[in-house]
């Protein structure tokens, strides 16, 4: 991975996430206090997710 693509990631918000996973925001901040979802980021006092992070966890997790 070149530098250029290192500072293309895309981070999204508690708000695109849940739009993204069709999951209440509720269902995510349960998920950060309990540890078990999605991989995020603290950056100050705001949440953020890595695209690539939450299509890797969501690849991690299919069943079937």
């Amino acid at each position: 991975m070149d530098a250029r693509t290192q500072l293309t990631a895309k981070f999204l918000t508690q708000h695109e996430l849940a739009e993204l996973l069709r999951l209440p925001e509720r269902t995510l901040e349960d998920w950060r206090l309990t540890r078990s979802g999605t991989p995020y980021l603290n950056l100050g006092r705001h949440v953020r997710n890595d695209v690539q992070d939450v299509l890797a966890w969501v690849q991690e997790h299919r069943r079937g």
